[in-house]
């Protein structure tokens, strides 16, 4: 069989998203928003080792509120990467692999990391 006669894939638009779809590629996408948020961290440790007027400056920089947002949404990916990762574990034991244990593990798990963000936050905001 020639390369041109090999039949192709249908590209994503094809396909209807799926629940358990969505989460795989937001568990993804919440990996890669928590190591570029570990800079920021990183930074705002390194300004509180570094002495008081070092830490001010960054906190004021922190404090704006584009950047609380940023701390909010990066929040957010904690708790979700986190319980998304639990729901994987149970998946690996064999649990929660039928179509329903996975729709309701995965509000679940959307359901849990929104809560924990709000109680995080509730006390700063």
């Amino acid at each position: 069989m020639s390369m041109q006669e090999r039949p192709l894939s249908p590209h994503l638009q094809v396909y209807r998203p799926q629940w358990t779809s969505v989460l795989s590629i937001s568990h993804r996408l919440t990996g890669v928003l928590l190591s570029v948020g570990l800079i920021p961290l990183v930074v705002w440790l390194v300004a509180l080792g570094s002495g008081p007027d070092a830490f001010s400056s960054v906190q004021a920089f922190y404090s704006q509120p584009l950047m609380t947002i940023a701390w909010v949404a990066w929040t957010f990916a904690l708790f979700y990467h986190l319980c998304n990762g639990v729901r994987h574990l149970f998946w690996d034991a064999g649990y929660l692999l039928d179509l329903k244990g996975a729709f309701v593990s995965g509000m679940t798990v959307v359901v849990v990391a929104i809560t924990l963000t709000v109680i995080s936050w509730g006390v700063w905001l």
